[in-house]
C-alpha cells in the first residue's frame, strides 16, 4: 500500500497508555468520588453520545486535524486496556492519535479495532474516526461505557498544562455489532469554551502554560 494513500501502514511508537487515577462506570450510573462532580458542560462532552470531534469544531470554530502517533498490531489481553476491547474479534490493531484545532491540542485518542473492519472503515487514517465511519450517512450507535481521570507527563507536556485530565471510553455499533473500542482524554485548554469541569473548582490561569 502506497504511504501517501493515508491506509493501514503501521507506525512504529506507541506512547505508554494513559494511567488512569481513577474510573466510573457509566452505564451503572456511578458517581464520581467525592469532590469530582462535573459541571453540565462538561458531562455533556464526556457522558453524552454526541461526536466530540463536531463538538471540538463547533467550539472552536476550527476543522479538527488528526495527528497519528502509531498504528499497528496489539496483542490480545493488553493491560491497561479497556475490559470492552475483549469483545472485539481477534486479530486486534490499536491506533493513537492527537486531535488539533488550529495551534492547540485539545485532545488525545487511542482506539482498538479488528483488523478487518479498520481496513474496511479507516481507508483514510488522517480522517476522525466519526467521519470515516459515517461515511455515504451509514447509521451509527455510540454506547459510552465508563468516564474518569488520568495523569501522564507526556500529556501535560503536549497539552500545556497540568493534570489531571478527564476521560472517557466508549463503543461503536452498527447493527449492533460492535466496530471498535475508543478511549478520550481531553485538555483543560477546553474551560476556555466550556466553563471549568468541576463544581466550586475553577483551574488558575496560571496552569494552562
Amino acid at each position: 500500500m502506497n504511504p501517501d494513500s493515508g491506509g493501514l501502514l503501521p507506525s512504529p511508537r506507541f506512547l505508554w497508555q494513559a494511567s488512569l487515577l481513577w474510573q466510573a462506570s457509566a452505564a451503572d450510573r456511578q458517581e464520581p468520588p467525592a469532590g469530582r462532580e462535573l459541571t453540565g458542560p462538561w458531562k455533556l462532552l464526556l457522558l453524552g453520545d454526541g461526536s466530540p470531534t463536531r463538538h471540538l469544531q463547533l467550539l472552536t470554530g476550527l476543522a479538527v486535524e488528526v495527528e497519528l502517533i502509531a498504528m499497528a498490531s496489539e496483542p490480545v489481553g493488553t493491560a491497561g486496556a479497556p475490559a470492552e476491547v475483549a469483545h472485539l474479534a481477534e486479530p486486534l490493531l490499536r491506533r493513537q492519535v492527537w486531535l488539533t484545532c488550529g495551534p492547540q491540542t485539545l485532545g488525545w485518542a487511542e482506539s482498538w479495532w479488528n483488523r478487518a473492519e479498520a481496513e474496511t472503515h479507516l481507508l483514510d487514517r488522517r480522517l476522525p474516526i466519526w467521519r470515516s465511519l459515517t461515511t455515504g450517512r451509514a447509521e451509527l450507535f455510540r454506547e459510552v461505557d465508563g468516564f474518569g481521570q488520568v495523569s501522564e507527563p507526556w500529556l501535560e507536556e503536549r497539552f500545556g498544562c497540568d493534570g489531571p485530565f478527564w476521560s472517557r471510553h466508549y463503543r461503536f455499533f452498527r447493527q449492533g455489532r460492535e466496530l471498535t473500542v475508543i478511549r478520550e482524554v481531553f485538555s483543560p485548554a477546553l474551560e476556555l469554551w466550556l466553563g471549568p469541569a468541576e463544581t466550586g473548582n475553577v483551574r488558575k490561569d496560571s496552569s494552562i502554560r
